[in-house]
């Protein structure tokens, strides 16, 4: 690593946290909202490292955009964290959006699938709601308990939901 570097990230951790999320959006082109001083350090510190070296080998990139391509499509956009401004001379309003749908749901639209005790069970997803066998329920926990009789948590029943545990064993 050259010197310069060194210094850089040296700078880096002197700074507060709405610095590092300047710093942030000089170096990546956008914003970024963690709080976490530790994070922003780490991956601007990355970026500094590959910049002054050089970045990802052929082979990694290569290995990247096969992932990217088997990837699951983000079914809803980021929240944006702030409004552009109105061009001048036009009347603005100012008010905080109340977001209360959950972040683990698809989209409105969205058909979920599942298989149960051999019989195929859809649910579309609704603005405010779901909608199975022609009727409307308030939740997806509702809809389990429908389809199997008994309690089940409904992120997990139709796979909106991983458990810790299967995660550590995906990543091993």
């Amino acid at each position: 690593m050259t010197e310069n570097t060194r210094k850089e990230i040296a700078a880096l951790q002197k700074m507060t946290v709405p610095e590092l999320r300047q710093r942030h959006i000089e170096l990546f082109g956008e914003p970024n909202r963690s709080g976490n001083r530790q994070y922003l350090f780490r991956r601007i510190a990355w970026r500094l490292q590959a910049q002054a070296e050089g970045g990802l080998s052929e082979r990694a990139k290569r290995r990247a955009r096969e992932l990217a391509r088997d990837a699951d499509i983000r079914m809803m956009p980021p929240r944006e964290t702030h409004m552009p401004a109105a061009p001048r001379g036009l009347p603005t309003a100012t008010a905080k959006l109340a977001t209360s749908r959950d972040p683990r749901l698809p989209a409105p639209g969205t058909v979920l699938t599942r298989v149960f005790r051999g019989l195929e069970h859809h649910v579309t997803v609704l603005p405010n709601g779901f909608e199975y066998d022609g009727e409307l329920y308030r939740s997806l926990t509702a809809i389990a308990r429908t389809i199997t009789g008994s309690h089940w948590n409904g992120f997990h029943f139709f796979g909106l939901a991983r458990s810790p545990r299967k995660d550590k064993e995906d990543a091993a």
